[in-house]
């Protein structure tokens, strides 16, 4: 921070107005054959080269006069007194990014994790925010790195795998409170990544795929169950009207011999239930041959 406001102290307009009085001096002196001319454009160019400053058009700067704030200038081109007037550091006022993590944070069930999110923040007030806070960027970084154990304490593991966006609002919500009398909002959380110990994770994993294998044995169970109710209304319709019931018999009989190369043997006692006659069954076998 220290080396960017040094570079800052001088910009490309003071710079060039000072090689351009250095210039005219030297031509004066050069065609006068006095040397005072160099002398009082090198003094100027100096002056110009501390006094006009330049701000970028997402910035803005605090003028300090003897120390005194007297207002903000920017963005554009400006005018100060060297020595008498200093500025301050310079406040970008665009959506800027801070990456922030906890690890090995304990959650509401006592389950280790590291947590990485995203906050995204502005200036909002750059008077606010040069006057009132030392470092703004640092304060920001450790508010929100607090904030987030403090988040994770209070959620279970289930909590934060699941309900990220939950808990980004809840940050939001904690460091915009915080961060506002500063003149920063904080526009959003996001939490990028929630990772567990790899004991945990494959426990967790097993636990999954015992839980699916009850789901699977409860859901056969239960269409063993339908099958069997299925097959109690069947066995008193058929009970109630034998001749559906021959009838079914003889289906399940020409569909178990329709095949070509097929052969099935049937209790003579089933063919007379059936009704067919010894002959029509041996004709039917027969015609099941190649």
């Amino acid at each position: 921070m220290l080396r960017r406001i040094e570079f800052r102290e001088v910009s490309s307009i003071g710079m060039l107005l000072f090689v351009a009085c250095l210039l005219a001096g030297a031509i004066v002196s050069a065609t006068t054959h006095n040397p005072l001319g160099i002398i009082i454009g090198g003094v100027v160019g100096v002056y110009f080269l501390f006094a006009i400053k330049v701000v970028k058009q997402w910035e803005k700067v605090a003028v300090l006069r003897l120390g005194r704030y007297v207002g903000l200038r920017g963005p554009g081109i400006f005018h100060i007194v060297p020595v008498v007037e200093s500025l301050s550091p310079y406040v970008d006022q665009r959506v800027r990014v801070a990456s922030v993590s906890a690890e090995s944070t304990l959650t509401r069930d006592t389950v280790p994790v590291n947590v990485d999110a995203i906050v995204f923040w502005l200036v909002w007030n750059a008077e606010k925010c040069i006057l009132e806070v030392e470092d703004f960027v640092d304060a920001i970084n450790m508010s929100a790195q607090t904030a987030l154990r403090e988040s994770i304490g209070r959620h279970e593991l289930a909590q934060m795998i699941t309900e990220r966006e939950t808990l980004g609002r809840e940050l939001q919500r904690i460091l915009d409170e915080k961060t506002n009398p500063w003149g920063i909002t904080v526009q959003s959380v996001e939490i990028r990544d929630v990772r567990i110990p790899q004991g945990l994770e494959d426990a967790m994993s097993r636990q999954a795929q015992a839980e699916r294998e009850r789901q699977a044995r409860i859901i056969l169970g239960q269409a063993e169950t339908e099958i069997s109710n299925s097959f109690v209304q069947a066995s008193t319709a058929y009970e109630q009207n034998p001749t559906a019931l021959h009838l079914r018999a003889m289906n399940m009989l020409y569909e178990a011999i329709k095949e070509r190369g097929s052969m099935v043997i049937v209790p003579s006692s089933a063919v007379e239930t059936m009704g067919l006659g010894g002959t029509l069954a041996t004709a039917s076998l027969g015609g099941a041959k190649p």
